[in-house]
């Protein structure tokens, strides 16, 4: 039988090299012709309100779904940022008629899904409890209970995301990006704060809904097991009597663009990556002529792993997992950017291939193999998305709210085929900035600044909330406290002010002992613990959850263990030196002896108030960079760099919420930031000189 299977596939090998035509693998295929795109046009509808209805029927599946949209367009909030977030967000929190664990069980009964956000909702279910689906979505778009209850959890999570972000680059450069191309004041640059959210009451939220939430420019959208009667009739029934204010065309201001190149740095001391934006604005409307043009351009320039950015910062110089482009289409002012994670030390090396590879679309550096991949990858992605019946409806909407020409879609691939090289470099010196361009670093700028200088480029510097930082800060912030105008300002002299600040050098040599308990929020998971210290440099650490000893750490003085989830291990004679670097429960007592070198580095910004920054070198050679308040004098911030995976990690402690403890102000807030991991500790209690001995660090 073997030998019989052996023969038959021998003759079919056999058969199968002479029937076959000889492949020249060394070339790429030739895209075949663009797949001809047929769309049905969904029924319209209009109601006397305002809305408008469209749908498009689908009954592959005995589903269907709504789209409520509402075309408000930009909203500047001010100083009541995220308020249409919130209100959003309230509109699923309940209505006037049914609370809100009763509306969710009439859901969950039903396996339906129901959500909504600022601009309206989305229902959908299976075919024979859609109706009563869609009344519910109408119930609470029309009803809102608002209810200051449901407000104050849904700021309360809006402000642990913010915080939970704070550090974060990532995020950190999102914000930073929109606020300085389009300004911090506009709709498109403003951002949510801590302040902002706590500030919105009820009040705003019933205005924002008052002013947005309304028939007018309303667009609901009917896709699935539905007939287009059926979809008017039931619109009829529940929005029909629904009434609200008239919106008019939704405008926004243009932001100004640059006129010459800048480089715009925020410092993240705890990035282990670069963040990096290099962009500008551009106005790019669906209606725009040059619109399918720039689609390619982009496609060809950074739209995927076969562009020029990914083969050129990933592939050839393996600066980044990957780096790529975008370009708005928004009827409003929007952006190119071409963007990239990359490692700190190699930021400004990245920063110099993006803006060669940009420079190489103006000038037309284009292949027709580039080209005609950008095209075959449009041919093929939009007659998939065509198989979708939601995109036929989402276009529709398009054409409506775009005022586009009824074939803007079905002749798409067409426009997309007849774009040329020409119209590739045309498009990309239009919309591609080299000269005005506008370049944005988010990392550790000790790691980065050094090299930025290379790109030749001015260099502005800005906080995380996107406040320009002056280098040089007056030194007369608070004279009575601080330093008179006259004075010089030194390392010594901001210790001093530090010390006296915190209780003063009489009171702190009296301090022999401290022992503090501690809960802790670590990625959404609460722990408790104590922390001892004894003069010099004894201490002892232990963090528990619940009951079960999670962490366990003591140096003696001269020795010391950790024991972690049940393993011990004795510390190495590089912690022992690190422990052995404080010589006292206050180091900064010692500071101004020959143990220690420190150095004034100037002032920055920090959190938006002006500190000053020291250099401090320890006895056994760690350097530390700390960051003390120009106002109050006390710590804000100490960095350090520590070893991990043959790497080096960046790592910083912020100090705030400062009290009082007997004649000393310790702090009661301590948050550790590393490899963008947030530790939140909150000091329940400190005790000074009591309830510790010698015993406590034995073992």
């Amino acid at each position: 039988m073997k030998k019989l299977l052996l023969i038959i596939l021998g003759i079919s090998i056999s058969l199968f090299g002479f029937t076959q035509k000889k492949i020249d693998r060394s070339k790429a295929p030739k895209p075949g012709p663009a797949p001809t795109i047929t769309i049905n046009d969904p029924a319209i509808f209009k109601l006397e309100n305002g809305i408008t209805i469209l749908v498009v029927e689908d009954h592959k599946l005995p589903r269907v779904a709504a789209t409520l949209s509402i075309d408000k367009g930009p909203v500047v909030e001010g100083i009541k940022a995220g308020v249409n977030k919130l209100m959003g967000q309230m509109l699923g929190e309940g209505t006037k008629n049914t609370p809100k664990d009763q509306f969710d069980e009439r859901i969950d009964f039903m396996g339906a899904n129901v959500s909504f956000n600022a601009s309206g909702g989305y229902a959908s279910s299976l075919s024979r409890y859609f109706d009563s689906t869609f009344k519910l979505m109408a119930e609470a778009i029309k009803d809102p209970a608002f209810e200051s209850e449901s407000l104050e959890k849904l700021k309360s999570m809006a402000i642990t995301d913010l915080k939970s972000k704070d550090k974060n680059a990532s995020a950190i450069s999102e914000r930073v990006v929109s606020a300085l191309n389009f300004g911090k004041s506009s709709a498109q640059g403003e951002f949510e704060t801590e302040e902002s959210i706590q500030g919105i009451t009820v009040a705003d939220i019933n205005n924002a809904y008052r002013e947005g939430i309304t028939p007018s420019r309303c667009y609901i959208t009917f896709v699935g097991d539905i007939n287009a009667d059926s979809a008017k009739l039931m619109t009829e029934r529940a929005f029909g009597s629904w009434q609200g204010v008239r919106l008019g065309i939704p405008e926004a201001a243009n932001a100004d663009t640059l006129i010459t190149a800048e480089i715009d740095f925020i410092d993240v001391p705890s990035a282990v990556q670069g963040e990096i934006f290099v962009g500008n604005l551009i106005k790019n409307p669906l209606s725009n002529p040059e619109y399918h043009a720039l689609m390619i351009a982009n496609q060809i320039l950074g739209g995927g792993a076969e562009s020029k950015l990914f083969m050129n910062l990933r592939e050839k110089h393996g600066f980044t997992y990957g780096s790529y482009s975008k370009v708005g289409n928004s009827r409003f002012q929007s952006l190119f950017s071409a963007n990239a994670q990359v490692r700190n030390e190699k930021a400004d090396s990245a920063v110099m291939e993006i803006l060669h590879e940009i420079e190489n679309m103006r000038n037309g550096n284009i292949t027709e193999e580039e080209l005609q991949n950008a095209k075959a990858k449009y041919n093929g992605s939009i007659a998939l998305a065509m198989e979708n019946p939601e995109n036929t409806a989402l276009y529709a909407s398009n054409i409506l709210i775009n005022n586009l020409p009824k074939d803007f879609y079905k002749i798409f691939l067409q426009k997309i085929n007849a774009v040329t090289l020409e119209d590739v470099q045309r498009v990309s010196r239009t919309y591609f900035a080299l000269d005005n361009c506008r370049i944005i670093l988010v990392g550790s700028g000790s790691k980065i600044l050094p090299n930025l200088s290379k790109l030749k480029l001015p260099i502005r510097k800005y906080d995380r909330f996107a406040n320009p930082i002056i280098d040089k800060t007056s030194q007369s912030n608070d004279p009575k406290e601080q330093f008179n105008s006259k004075s010089v300002i030194t390392a010594a002299s901001v210790i001093l002010v530090y010390l006296k600040a915190i209780g003063g050098r009489p009171e702190l040599r009296k301090l022999n002992t401290l022992k503090s308990t501690f809960t802790i929020n670590m990625m959404g998971i609460n722990l408790s613990g104590t922390d001892i210290k004894m003069a010099p440099n004894k201490r002892y650490t232990q963090i528990k959850m619940g009951d079960s000893l999670m962490m366990e750490s003591i140096f003696d003085g001269t020795k010391g263990r950790r024991s972690q989830m049940g393993q011990a291990n004795e510390i190495d004679q590089n912690e022992i030196k690190e422990n052995l670097d404080n010589k006292g429960i206050i180091p900064q007592l010692f500071y101004l002896t020959s143990d220690y070198k420190i150095d004034y580095m100037g002032t920055e910004r920090l959190d938006d108030q002006p500190v000053h920054k020291l250099k401090i070198t320890k006895p056994s050679g760690k350097i530390a960079y700390e960051y003390y308040s120009v106002k109050s004098g006390f710590l804000m911030r100490d960095e350090t760099t520590t070893s991990e995976d043959n790497s080096e990690v960046n790592v910083y402690i912020d100090f705030g919420n400062y009290k009082p403890v007997g004649n000393l102000v310790l702090p009661y807030e301590i948050t550790q930031v590393a490899n963008d991991q947030q530790i939140i500790m909150k000091v329940n209690q400190i005790k000074i000189n009591e309830d510790v001995t010698e015993d406590n660090f034995k073992y």
